[in-house]
């Protein structure tokens, strides 16, 4: 399975035609996401999670995508998250199934619903700041914790030149409290988006409504 971040024309039939040169290399399309639009230059982000047969080089994958006149690939990579893109609704589904639980399955999902490698909840409301939750991947944060909170609002983190983050890049939204924080990474990009941070921002509120009825 691998992901695919490309920028199209924003108008119809840009992504019909990216479709159609996925396929001549066999590549099966799991699930398409529309990740932003740029009004302002006519384009859009889009996120493609396709499948390939056997024996044949992802590198057809990119090399289909930059045949399309005004199509650019911004980011290729294995995607392990799952095969589907549709996962915001999976994980509200999920939270208002169980209310009580809504924060740690937030946690749980974050890195399938944001295409990332990892989140971590950090919990700076005792006398220290311990990491309360992590998804499988979490890098070892050290004192590192002490620079992120207090966090007042979901925003892209700058990472720090340390031993399983200086290639990554981070955003984070707090829980509850300024003090409470889940912070998600990708290893290697690409960059979140604003309209990525904000989809967190979404969440995160919506997971702290959700269990405050429990």
């Amino acid at each position: 399975m691998f992901l695919l971040r490309l920028i199209i024309p924003d108008r119809p039939g840009s992504l019909g035609t990216v479709a159609t040169a996925l396929g001549e290399v066999s590549a099966d399309i799991h699930a398409i996401e529309i990740v932003e639009h740029r009004r302002e230059n006519g384009t859009a982000v889009d996120d493609i999670v396709v499948d390939l047969p056997p024996g044949v080089l992802p590198d057809r994958l990119v090399s289909a995508c930059n045949g399309v006149p005004d199509v650019e690939v911004i980011w290729f990579s294995r995607y392990g998250a799952g095969g589907g893109l549709h996962m915001d609704l999976e994980a509200v589904e999920q939270m208002t199934s169980a209310p009580a639980e809504a924060v740690d399955i937030l946690v749980e999902q974050a890195p399938s619903v944001l295409h990332a490698d990892w989140a971590a909840l950090l919990d700076g409301t005792g006398s220290e700041i311990k990491v309360a939750l992590e998804t499988s991947a979490t890098p070892e944060f050290g004192q590192l914790v002490e620079q992120w909170l207090p966090l007042e609002k979901a925003t892209t983190l700058a990472a720090p030149d340390h031993k399983g983050l200086a290639e990554s890049v981070l955003v984070a939204a707090p829980l509850e409290s300024d003090r409470r924080v889940l912070v998600i990474g990708r290893r290697g990009g690409p960059e979140f988006l604003g309209s990525e941070v904000a989809r967190l921002s979404y969440l995160a509120n919506l997971a702290v409504t959700i269990r405050a009825t429990a």
